[in-house]
């Protein structure tokens, strides 16, 4: 503590309470945002649990604390732990071949010209494989990118749609009939990868998807609001979503719109498709534990889902040659993180330069986020998880992940910490 009694945990407290002032001044007060819940959780500790605004407009619901976010993307994160656990468990390796499970898609081949039901294709150079799936250098795509003829058959055919009402099996199907984007490994693409993932953790375990979830690693962690759907008994602390713009468009209006009302969302039922991919809702308390598990090497409280060898592997950067994503991707492509310096492993993007990408963090710091505006980032060299939920449509309207990063790191006055 120092002399003005103005420290914590290694971070400025004046500078902590600034996190709190600039998101509200900036976004809650000004109506951007309806609502935000900002926690900082460094060295065993909550450094910053701030609740902001509202979490229905319209009923005038004050955001709490046990308020249900629909993360969207931040689901992937957990899918890919669910797979790398039954990697440990030798049931599956990363270099096995995606067809050896899903033996229709052997013969899948390249996007080599035409439109849906004339497509003409060449063959991969190589072989998809379970590493491809998670890193997004399948091949694959998602339509909402609305740049090629392959996402207009993604969009016909809804596939990764969390809105559809197919079933993940259809989709598997319905995937070997579109051609891939570019042969596996040779491109990084945001994609429908980890809702195949979620489909071979399925397949693989012999367990359905969402209940290996459950099992697994919901009930084992603790993570009692965290689900496909939002149940009866806790419909009244769901929140509302508001949009601004389409996902990945940077055209926003100036007032948020309804996008989804809590009381009659299609998320009060069990869905159709289980999406791997963005399909499931949470709480703060539900997802820091889950960043802390990842932040301690795969363990929490006596419950170890990892092994620290196998968090390391994930979180290390694993596109080819050692790429970033802006390098081996497209610029037009939308992603939840597109920063120079930026990798991406088993499921996270993951920081591989300091100072290239500009913004503040460590070199191996890991993160994601969601469609909504929900994102985290794990940094085990200072010991810290930063979480931010809101609900708002598209994440890229407004720089606050950056801000939010910049803020936090600002505040850190004792460098560096042993994680726990």
């Amino acid at each position: 503590m120092d002399r003005q009694g103005r420290q914590t945990l290694g971070m400025s407290r004046d500078r902590l309470d600034r996190v709190e002032r600039f998101i509200d001044d900036a976004y809650v007060a000004t109506g951007k945002l309806p609502g935000a819940l900002v926690q900082v959780w460094r060295r065993g500790e909550l450094a910053l649990n701030s609740v902001l605004g509202m979490a229905d407009r319209e009923r005038q619901v004050p955001l709490a604390e046990d308020s249900i976010f629909r993360i969207y993307s931040m689901t992937k994160p957990i899918t890919s732990v669910a797979l790398m656990m039954l990697v440990e468990q030798c049931k599956v390796a990363l270099d096995d071949p995606v067809s050896k499970y899903i033996p229709a898609w052997e013969h899948l081949g390249v996007h080599a010209g035409g439109f849906m039901e004339s497509f003409q294709m060449r063959p991969t150079t190589r072989p998809m494989l379970i590493v491809d799936l998670l890193r997004h250098t399948s091949g694959l795509t998602y339509g909402f990118h609305q740049n090629t003829n392959i996402d207009a058959a993604y969009r016909k055919l809804k596939l990764g749609d969390v809105a559809t009402a197919g079933t993940l099996d259809e989709m598997i199907e319905k995937l070997a009939t579109v051609p891939l984007e570019f042969s596996p490994g040779e491109a990084w693409n945001y994609s429908v990868s980890t809702d195949v993932l979620g489909y071979l953790v399925g397949k693989i375990s012999g367990i359905p998807f969402e209940t290996f979830l459950k099992e697994q690693i919901f009930d084992p962690l603790g993570m009692v609001d965290t689900a496909f759907h939002v149940p009866e008994e806790r419909a009244s602390r769901f929140c509302a979503c508001y949009a601004v713009g389409a996902l990945g468009s940077k055209v926003v209006s100036e007032r948020p719109i309804l996008q989804d009302d809590p009381r009659t969302s299609p998320y009060l039922k069990p869905p159709s498709f289980i999406s791997g991919g963005g399909g499931l809702v949470s709480t703060a308390a539900d997802y820091l534990r889950f960043s802390r598990m990842l932040l301690q090497g795969g363990e929490l409280d006596g419950v170890r889902l990892l092994a620290p060898k196998t968090l390391a592997l994930m979180t290390a950067n694993h596109l080819p040659g050692g790429a970033d994503i802006p390098t081996l991707s497209p610029r037009s492509m939308f992603s939840e993180a597109a920063y120079d310096g930026v990798g991406f492993g088993l499921g996270f993007a993951t920081t591989i330069a300091q100072p290239a990408t500009l913004i503040p963090g460590s070199a191996g710091d890991f993160f994601w986020g969601g469609a909504a505006g929900t994102f985290f980032w794990v940094d085990p060299q200072e010991d810290l998880i930063g979480l931010f939920l809101t609900q708002l449509l598209p994440s890229s309207a407004y720089p606050v992940r950056r801000q939010l990063r910049t803020l936090v790191y600002s505040a850190i006055t004792d460098v560096g910490g042993t994680a726990r």
